[in-house]
């Protein structure tokens, strides 16, 4: 299961992710404020209104337009909300490619070390061999 997953990230073109982070977070931070100051909408479409009583047709208005509105409202809440969500998942993204970068970083240091570290010890072993031998 842990080899899927390696192959999996082995395939995601980390540079591309990293270089696209910032902007991924500046636009839903941008569409974060743009529909938390969005009002919302009022704007009904037409409907056919059945041939009845003055009285009626009023009355059937605005019970259309209470279900109207309140449906309005009702998905601008979800659209509060869902943006809400995009832009803290943003964040975490943004978040999470700078914790990736930094270990790739430690890594190649830690690697580079380990290098050096090894290289010391063949040629300390080398040395002894033939100080010993010698």
């Amino acid at each position: 299961m842990a080899m899927d997953w390696l192959k999996v990230l082995k395939h995601v073109p980390w540079t591309e992710v990293i270089g696209n982070a910032p902007g991924v977070a500046e636009n839903a931070r941008k569409l974060w404020g743009a529909v938390a100051k969005a009002p919302a909408s009022t704007v009904h479409p037409e409907q056919d209104v059945p041939a009845a009583s003055p009285q009626e047709i009023i009355a059937e208005l605005d019970a259309r337009l209470s279900a109207a509105e309140a449906g309005v409202s009702d998905l601008h809440g979800q659209m509060r909300t869902s943006s809400e969500l995009i832009k803290a998942l943003a964040e975490q993204n943004a978040q999470l490619i700078q914790r990736i970068e930094a270990n790739r970083k430690r890594l190649v240091t830690l690697a580079v070390a380990a290098g050096v570290s090894g290289a010391v010890a063949v040629i300390a072993l080398v040395t002894a061999i033939v100080r010993t031998a010698g």
